[in-house]
């Protein structure tokens, strides 16, 4: 089956205020250096990783959900993946467009892809759940079930609590939030993943908190 992707008019009012705050700050947020792929080699090493994991599978397509203007899109497709990006905000969408004429790019919401099911091979959302309200997160992991094939990979990379439950932070954009890894875990568990790495590094010079990435496979439906 697959799922209308929703138009934005049809949004929630969070969704729609975080596509306006990144839309107003397109331009800038994209001139900003991606530092997590420059300069930390094991940020590099985890899509690495998970570009193995997927060369090593049945060949499908892979999504970058939360694209921003297309570096990791980029990054995929230079790791020898057939990869397209999707982002809640237009203005980064154009600016993706732009930058990387070669890619695929698409506006929507990752809680509601217009893909049929089981049409991915897997998933890559980098700092894209962060502003997801902990309520909402269930959601987004039923969608990923949905257009994940059988044995496809999700990779999240998220802000870590430490040995605090969810917490809110100021971020410059739009209120986001931090996740304990086991939370995160747990929840991605109950929607059918399986837990297969993971991985957390303290905060580089001039972050601020500890980083996360869960590497996640879905399994057969029983």
């Amino acid at each position: 089956m697959t799922q209308r992707p929703r138009p934005l008019s049809g949004l929630s009012p969070h969704l729609r205020a975080t596509s306006a705050a990144y839309d107003a700050v397109a331009v800038p947020y994209a001139a900003l250096a991606r530092d997590d792929l420059e300069t930390i080699a094991l940020d590099r090493a985890v899509l690495a990783a998970f570009a193995e994991l997927m060369r090593g599978a049945e060949p499908r397509l892979v999504a970058d959900l939360g694209c921003g203007p297309g570096p990791v899109t980029a990054h995929l497709r230079d790791l020898g993946l057939d990869v397209f990006g999707v982002d809640l905000s237009p203005a980064k969408i154009s600016l993706a467009r732009e930058r990387y004429p070669g890619l695929r790019f698409e506006t929507g919401s990752m809680d509601a892809l217009g893909l049929a099911d089981g049409e991915l091979g897997g998933i890559v959302c980098w700092y894209s759940v962060i502003h997801a309200p902990p309520a909402g997160l269930p959601s987004c992991f039923a969608e990923f079930g949905r257009v994940l094939a059988p044995g496809g990979h999700l990779l999240l990379a998220f802000f870590a609590s430490e040995g605090e439950p969810v917490t809110a932070f100021d971020h410059k954009v739009a209120t986001a939030y931090r996740w304990p890894v086991d939370e995160l875990a747990r929840l991605a568990r109950e929607a059918g993943f399986t837990e297969t790495g993971r991985v957390l590094r303290p905060p580089a010079a001039g972050e601020r908190f500890r980083r996360g990435r869960l590497l996640l496979r879905r399994e057969p439906c029983r």
